[in-house]
């Protein structure tokens, strides 16, 4: 098979939750460790950093794995979902997994797969553990694809463990209340390994005290060690420019990422970042500004407030649950324009009805569905919003919404997208047809 087809074969045989929900979600390690001994335990050949939480991780991972990489170490990063090509979930220093040695992989082991029936994410892990042992990395930042006690990663031994906050998302799997998720999500905190909490929480704080306190494991929380302060007049607005104060150091940063929400992010990174210092005994230290500087530079990252068009002002983000969604409507709401234009979609198993509750009524909607299984049908997402007051038209994909919002706005209009990482994905890139 060449890579199309084996990338095929994977989405048809394999279930995948970013596609089909929940039939895709396996409750247990089981798989992951067969796998795991099937392929000589890879995942034990290098050292790792694990991420976990609702919100952030994907960012907080690419930074970090940005300034372990600008600090000389050969760096992998395992993350998911991908937006455009399944390899960007498996990088070693930027690079993603070669097509020949996925469809090796694949080629090799289908036999073993089609006996212990894993998830398209299980499968995927074992790849990547493969892929980082074969290129031998020196150290891996590995993000859980969901929850933690029962992700798949959790069959590493970390350096760290960093959660970078707690939300409700998943509450079909984890939990219904922020206590249960944490407790879901404290389950990758190990025995002497610290860990690094990105936010002090009411419901959480004392639950992952708790955690780690019966683990022998030193806790830390980024928001109170770190202050993280945005600095005005920033000459250069591609870049967010911030002052930091951390155990006594002063930095001034300058990140690629530039929602508002990386503020308490940066914080989460440069909490772990310090620990790490320590960890890795770098006694100068790690690169950690020109890491952070260069971070979509050495792991392309997609989808974080990410500018697509400049005229009109077009961006997307990736925000998908309450939590991570209002951060990116307040940020909205700061900025200036004339009429603001909203290309919507989501997948049928969020909590739509509080994420529809934040958006402005004098905004122009265009509803549409990402093309997956698991996409909420826009005919279905324009009745609720309708009942909120929020009106727009209904298309029949994502591109055909993003036309209309480009054909209908102004100068000084704002055309936004999300809703969803899928529906991120299939404008990331996308330049309208010429009509001529």
């Amino acid at each position: 098979m060449n890579y199309q087809q084996t990338l095929n074969y994977l989405f048809s045989r394999f279930p995948a939750f970013h596609l089909i929900g929940a039939s895709a979600y396996k409750a247990n390690l089981d798989n992951t460790i067969e796998i795991c001994n099937l392929l000589e335990n890879p995942q034990n050949s290098f050292a790792s950093v694990h991420i976990a939480g609702t919100n952030g991780k994907g960012s907080v991972s690419h930074m970090l794995a940005s300034i372990l990489q600008e600090s000389g170490y050969k760096t992998a990063l395992f993350t998911s979902p991908h937006l455009i090509d399944f390899r960007e979930r498996i990088k070693v220093n930027g690079e993603m997994v070669t097509e020949e040695f996925v469809c090796r992989f694949v080629q090799q082991y289908k036999g073993d797969f089609e006996r212990i029936k894993p998830s398209f994410f299980e499968m995927s892990f074992g790849l990547a553990m493969s892929w980082f042992s074969a290129q031998k990395v020196e150290i891996a930042v590995i993000e859980t694809g969901m929850g933690g006690r029962l992700d798949s990663t959790n069959v590493i031994n970390p350096l760290l463990s960093v959660i970078t906050n707690i939300g409700l998302d998943h509450t079909q799997f984890l939990g219904n209340t922020i206590a249960d998720i944490a407790r879901e999500k404290g389950g990758i905190i190990k025995p002497g390994i610290p860990v690094v909490i990105g936010e002090i929480h009411p419901e959480s704080t004392e639950i992952f005290k708790a955690i780690a306190k019966a683990n022998s494991s030193a806790i830390s929380f980024a928001d109170q060690e770190v202050i993280v302060q945005r600095m005005t007049a920033e000459p250069n607005p591609a870049l967010l420019k911030v002052k930091v104060s951390a155990y006594g150091r002063e930095l001034i940063l300058e990140c690629p990422l530039t929602g508002d929400y990386q503020l308490k992010n940066l914080a989460t990174v440069l909490t772990s970042a310090l620990k790490l210092e320590n960890i890795l005994y770098k006694p100068v230290g790690l690169s950690i500004q020109k890491g952070i500087r260069n971070t979509l530079l050495n792991t392309n990252l997609l989808g974080r407030w990410q500018i697509l068009r400049k005229n009109p002002l077009t961006i997307c983000d990736i925000g998908h649950n309450p939590h991570g969604f209002q951060l990116v409507i307040n940020q909205l709401k700061s900025i200036s324009f004339r009429k603001l234009h909203l290309v919507i979609g989501f997948v049928d198993d969020k909590d739509i009805s509080s994420m529809l509750a934040m958006l402005p009524e004098d905004a122009t909607y265009y509803f549409c569905k990402a093309d997956i299984p698991r996409g909420l049908d826009a005919f279905k997402l324009q009745h609720e919003a309708s009942v909120l007051n929020l009106k727009g038209e209904t298309y029949t994909s994502v591109r055909c919404a993003l036309d209309a919002a480009w054909s209908a706005s102004g100068e000084n209009d704002l055309v936004f997208i999300g809703g969803s990482a899928f529906i991120v994905s299939e404008v990331i890139g996308y330049q309208p047809p010429v009509i001529r």
